[in-house]
């Protein structure tokens, strides 16, 4: 069946999740609404959708099936819960909410609910990080030695000028792990498995006006005894398309955001010269290095895809919340090691 959708804010992510809802299969956008009534009269003109005057009027309205949350990250747990509770799916914009607390409380409302919940985390989706999680489940890396996230963005001062929100722990719940890296780790944890001990470095050290981090470094150790670092800026001008590198005992692979940067292994197979081949120059966009809204759409649009596939199938989200939760709570480890001076176990 078709899942009607009502989207909840209306900021620059919103406009990539109305586009990926229009492209999706079985997906339609019927509503929004926002803080400020203009902005959300303009951009239900734009897509083509009701703008409702206020949240629980879009909740009550039996046409809505779903609500995609699109305000800021620290403002996720209230609508969530709400339309947790008016019996309609939730999709939330990454990250689940800025706390494991607060992640632990949408869960908690949509499992009691019977709803799905799905995060955006559409870097899952690309055809490059699917070869890589099939490499890494069949074996190919043999001993899995390291597993690293880099993300080298950059932001100016008006960026985080640009709202009052941007850049304090209460909406944004941090900086550039929070916010900007938080892509890389939800892959590195997808990738690597679950992390046993962080140790972990932040600073604000360019950017002014703003409470949380503009660099941030960590260690991590795996529960597979593997280790991994984790680099995270918005300081590095003009900015670099995120990367993820793996490296075993029998192989070494680098994902830079939708490119395989190279491919590796000791025993080859007659695809890998193929994937190499094919797998390259494949980011079309910028990857939001420096622009938050040079990417494309088209991840959202293939995670719409699963969700609605798993309301109709009766199945979790492929990112749910659970797995959504994993990422908040290593962030959340680094920067209690930053405060503390101290390694976190988790």
């Amino acid at each position: 069946m078709t899942l009607r959708f009502g989207i909840v804010g209306c900021g620059m992510i919103a406009g990539f999740h109305a586009r990926a809802i229009a492209d999706a299969k079985d997906a339609e956008l019927v509503g929004c609404v926002s803080r400020s009534q203009e902005g959300s009269v303009k951009f239900a003109e734009k897509h083509a959708c009701r703008a409702f005057d206020t949240l629980d009027d879009m909740l009550a309205d039996p046409t809505i099936d779903a609500i995609s949350i699109c305000s800021p990250s620290g403002a996720h747990m209230g609508p969530a819960i709400a339309a947790a509770a008016a019996g309609k799916h939730v999709v939330v914009e990454k990250p689940l909410e800025v706390t494991t607390q607060r992640c632990d409380q949408i869960i908690a409302a949509t499992d009691k609910a019977g709803v799905r919940l799905g995060v955006t985390f559409q870097s899952r989706f690309y055809k490059a990080s699917q070869l890589f999680k099939t490499a890494i489940d069949a074996g190919r890396f043999g001993t899995v030695t390291l597993g690293d996230a880099y993300v080298k963005w950059f932001r100016s001062q008006q960026y985080y000028d640009s709202g009052a929100w941007r850049g304090t722990w209460a909406l944004d719940g941090g900086g550039a792990l929070m916010n900007q890296a938080i892509h890389s780790v939800d892959l590195l944890l997808w990738l690597m498995g679950d992390v046993e001990e962080i140790t972990g470095r932040i600073s604000t050290m360019t950017h002014e006006r703003i409470e949380v981090e503009d660099v941030a470094v960590a260690t991590l150790r795996f529960k597979s005894g593997a280790l991994g670092v984790i680099e995270a800026t918005t300081t590095a001008f003009p900015g670099s398309l995120k990367r993820i590198e793996i490296c075993g005992s029998g192989g070494m692979a680098i994902l830079e955001e939708e490119d395989l940067k190279q491919w590796q292994f000791v025993s080859e197979t007659p695809d890998d010269e193929i994937i190499r081949t094919q797998m390259s120059a494949r980011t079309k966009t910028g990857g939001g290095a420096s622009d938050p809204a040079s990417i494309g759409h088209h991840g959202h649009t293939l995670f719409f895809d699963d969700f609605v596939a798993a309301v109709n199938l009766g199945r979790p989200s492929a990112i749910d919340g659970r797995e959504a939760r994993r990422s908040v709570e290593v962030i959340e480890a680094i920067y209690r090691s930053a405060k503390s001076g101290q390694s976190v176990r988790l």
